[in-house]
């Protein structure tokens, strides 16, 4: 079953095209990797996923629906800036989403259910390797530790499709290393689709298990902004 389907995407700011003409077809459990120049609009593709863009033209489904005008637990999303509150412990980070998802206006879980999502909550962290930090706030943590913790909040809410904006970018090479083990046993674990954007070439091939290059193949020196970039290649990696 085809988990996205992008049809025909144009997104254009004024005059300026970003992305054009872009069309592809993702299935369930594909593990994406979108590589390509610096400013291409590999992040505004992962924005048009995430419902933070609307496009110009075109269509976008996921399941074989319209995805939804807002951003909704379907879609996780992991950016290279540690999206973590930094007022709340490393488990209230993670318990957060649930519980502003589905009580809004208290923002929090009683009783039983309080209880379930902390087990939960727990389990997840012992998972991503901050079992032993459950108490500790963000600022206590290392770089590559609250990169965790955003992969956790972003797994708590059961997403379909995981999107990672250059996820591990700031990260030293061990560190990095350990995150790209971590990242494919847990798509492989939860049985996601994930769309990944990074400028690593090898990081591409070594955790997508398709790849695809996103750039502009026509170009005007002076109107640049006159073409947008569409997917120029399309790779099936082995992982």
């Amino acid at each position: 079953m085809t988990a996205i389907k992008i049809d025909k995407v144009w997104k254009e700011y004024g005059d300026t095209i970003v992305l054009e003409n872009v069309s592809l077809d993702l299935p369930d459990h594909e593990f994406l990797v979108i590589i390509g120049p610096s400013g291409v609009g590999k992040t505004t593709l992962l924005r048009l996923l995430l419902s933070q863009e609307t496009p110009t033209r075109g269509e976008i489904l996921i399941d074989g629906k319209p995805i939804a005008s807002e951003p909704t637990a379907d879609r996780g999303v992991v950016f290279q800036r540690y999206s973590v509150f930094p007022h709340k412990t490393v488990l209230g980070n993670v318990m957060l989403g649930p519980q502003w998802a589905q009580a809004p206006v208290l923002g929090r879980f009683f009783g039983k259910k309080h209880r379930e999502l902390k087990a939960r909550a727990i389990a997840l962290l012992e998972r991503v390797g901050l079992g032993g930090a459950v108490d500790k706030y963000p600022q206590q943590l290392s770089g590559g530790m609250q990169q965790r913790l955003a992969i956790a909040q972003a797994l708590i809410m059961k997403p379909k499709v995981l999107l990672l904006d250059e996820p591990f970018g700031a990260l030293d090479p061990g560190t990095r290393k350990a995150m790209h083990v971590l990242v494919r046993d847990l798509w492989e674990e939860h049985a996601m689709t994930i769309v990944m954007v990074t400028h690593d070439l090898a990081e591409a091939f070594a955790l997508g298990t398709r790849v695809i290059a996103v750039d502009r193949p026509r170009r005007d020196t002076q109107a640049p902004e006159r073409y947008g970039a569409t997917i120029t290649s399309d790779f099936e990696a082995k992982c």
